[in-house]
């Protein structure tokens, strides 16, 4: 029997928001059928996305083929390695001391990475007056956790099991946001060569590297 498409929403104008591509490169890599859907920013708290989300926030994944609905980009990822990685491609058997590495990889991403760099985006774009002091602190979060990432693959090619995993998949979109804004600030090539490294070789996937050019064309065709 031949998979419905799984339905991924994300954020209408707002074609750079890490984390639905963060769960798009993890359909592309284990090649799942789906379909991407937006809503407005004016429509996440409110129904009918809210029977979807009730946070109001993207990604939201509704899967037809099982009925779940789910929302956490960390959670969604999860479900997808659970359900649609049975040969375990990009991840590991449960039970192995790679399984609950690359969660442990997973939960500091979507807790220790993601909402760092998201506060140092929200100063730096967003805010309406300009705090060089909450910048700052974020931006040397950054470093730090750029530093932790660096120390783990000083001698590793990925962050676990010696292959390629979705862990490393789901670090790539925030550091693609970082690239932008914080570039000269990081200096990851200098300062932290075993990230640049490591970074360089995930978005070289055909999975990764078709996610980021499909972001960069939506973000594109949204400045026009």
């Amino acid at each position: 029997m031949s998979l419905k498409p799984l339905i991924l929403w994300t954020l209408q104008g707002h074609a750079g928001s890490p984390n639905p591509w963060k769960v798009l490169m993890i359909l592309e890599e284990l090649k799942v059928p789906y379909e991407a859907k937006s809503v407005a920013l004016s429509d996440l708290k409110k129904e009918p996305y809210e029977s979807v989300n009730p946070n109001g926030r993207v990604p939201a994944l509704e899967d037809p083929n099982t009925g779940i609905t789910i929302w956490e980009s960390g959670a969604i990822i999860e479900y997808l390695m659970d359900v649609y990685d049975k040969q375990h491609t990009i991840s590991f058997p449960a039970g192995s001391k790679e399984y609950y590495e690359s969660k442990q990889w997973l939960h500091y991403q979507t807790s220790g990475q993601g909402p760092y760099f998201g506060q140092a985006a929200w100063f730096t774009i967003y805010h309406p007056e300009k705090l060089p002091s909450a910048l700052e602190r974020y931006v040397n979060e950054i470093r730090r956790v750029s530093g932790v990432l660096n120390r783990s693959l000083q001698d590793k090619e990925y962050l676990v099991g010696g292959k390629y995993s979705y862990v490393d998949a789901a670090f790539v979109p925030w550091f693609e946001v970082a690239s932008l804004f914080w570039s000269e600030e990081m200096d990851l090539e200098k300062s932290f060569p075993h990230v640049y490294s490591w970074l360089n070789r995930s978005k070289a996937r055909p999975a990764i590297a078709k996610t980021i050019a499909d972001k960069d064309r939506a973000a594109a065709a949204e400045a026009q």
